[in-house]
């Protein structure tokens, strides 16, 4: 039970730091380096490394450690789809008092996001906006829909740390179009909140590729 608590805690550590890009893609992580930062031995930590691996967030190469890998530019495009269809579905399906409940509170989150762009606290700001977005498929009220949202949450917040300087150097823009969604949610326009989603999310995915094809985010 302690080592397998001992690899849980690797295992989260090490995912972290990588969807937060303490480690950029590139990045060769060594089981030693990596035991000696989290303070634990170097088993829970090769157990870690194996399951970041079967997750796509690294490969492992014997003798020479693990190189993380990010988010491929493909899936990139596919996660920004998955979440088109995810949140316009929810927003078209619920009710019309649901979505007027659920403007109004976002309206608070939208001015607390405008807070953590003035204080440039990006890391705030993706907590805000994953939480925000998150809103969208609940109001659905379709707890299907909700799983799969969530399994994809870790790769939306691991490109959005990767686009920290896009973000700050947009905020203004960000914040008028999490605005115009709002006002499509309160109309009950299911088309015009979904066109304004793609914008949305075509103009704050946009990313770069560095040469192990993986995206970078800058």
């Amino acid at each position: 039970m302690a080592d397998a608590s001992a690899s849980d805690r690797a295992y989260r550590v090490i995912r972290n730091r990588i969807i937060e890009h303490a480690y950029e893609p590139g990045t060769m992580l060594g089981e030693s380096t990596l035991a000696g930062e989290i303070g634990m031995s170097r088993t829970p930590v090769r157990t870690a490394l194996a399951r970041l691996q079967d997750e796509g967030w690294i490969a492992v190469y014997p003798k020479r450690g693990a190189q993380v890998r990010g988010v491929s530019q493909r899936a990139a495009a596919e996660l920004a789809d998955a979440r088109i269809v995810l949140e316009s579905t929810s927003v078209d399906r619920a009710s019309s008092p649901r979505r007027a409940e659920l403007a109004d509170r976002l309206e608070e989150s939208i001015e607390a996001q405008r807070v953590a762009f003035a204080d440039g606290d990006v890391a705030q700001f993706i907590d805000l906006t994953l939480s925000f977005h998150r809103s969208f498929v609940e109001v659905g009220e379709n707890r299907v829909l909700l799983e799969l949202y969530d399994r994809l949450v870790d790769r939306h917040r691991f490109l959005l740390f990767g686009s920290g300087e896009r973000l700050l150097s947009r905020c203004a823009d960000i914040i008028d179009e999490h605005h115009l969604l709002l006002d499509e949610v309160r109309h009950g326009d299911g088309p015009g909140f979904a066109k304004a989603l793609r914008n949305h999310i075509a103009e704050t995915s946009a990313t770069d590729v560095d040469g192990f094809g993986d995206v970078v985010g800058r």
